[in-house]
């Protein structure tokens, strides 16, 4: 999922960041996500949504507010029984700086703890981002759920240039999961891999 999480908004002030609450999404803040989203998506920057879209995933949305004012939105997408997607990390414009990014994440993983998920996903242009806050970079074939639903609608599907990112979160169980799952992927017809990028040599 494209992400408005870019480069200008990884430097945190802290200064802000203490007058941040974090809660989930409720139905009278879809007009707000709407607004956030949506202007990213006119830049071609993430996906649009519409509100039938949001009305439906709201329950996956957790928002960020300063003043009771929303400037920031993320959502947990459950992908299987063990492995969910931290997606839609939208960022106010004049909040950038101010942890709203890393305070959306880590809500949304300790709700994924909640759920007892084995792991966590994103794709990002900013893996040092996610790197801070305890995931590593995979190749993007180790996700092949993903490529079932947004990604096929996605314009960057053939020349994509995220890079995936996967938090292990009970490591005791997560290679017997990861196993299990491609069992399961291996039974189905018209599997669709995601474009591998593959770097240019030096």
């Amino acid at each position: 999922m494209i992400s408005s999480l870019t480069a200008d908004c990884t430097a945190e002030s802290s200064a802000a960041s203490s007058a941040l609450e974090v809660r989930k999404a409720r139905m009278h803040d879809i007009a707000a996500v709407l607004d956030l989203i949506n202007g990213y998506a006119a830049k071609g920057i993430m996906l649009p949504r519409t509100e039938f879209e949001m009305a439906e995933s709201i329950r996956d949305f957790s928002v960020a507010l300063a003043g009771g004012k929303l400037v920031g939105c993320g959502a947990l997408h459950f992908y299987s029984p063990t492995m969910g997607e931290v997606r839609s990390l939208a960022v106010d414009e004049h909040w950038k700086t101010h942890g709203v990014g890393r305070r959306l994440v880590e809500a949304l993983v300790e709700e994924a703890l909640v759920h007892s998920l084995d792991a966590v996903f994103a794709f990002t242009y900013v893996p040092q981002f996610f790197r801070k806050l305890g995931f590593a970079e995979v190749e993007r074939g180790e996700l092949p759920l993903k490529a079932w639903k947004d990604c096929l609608r996605c314009p960057k599907f053939q020349c994509c240039d995220e890079i995936a990112v996967l938090r292990v979160l009970r490591p005791q169980t997560w290679q017997q999961a990861r196993l299990h799952s491609w069992r399961e992927i291996s039974d189905l017809d018209g599997l669709v891999q995601l474009p591998t990028v593959r770097k240019a040599r030096s």
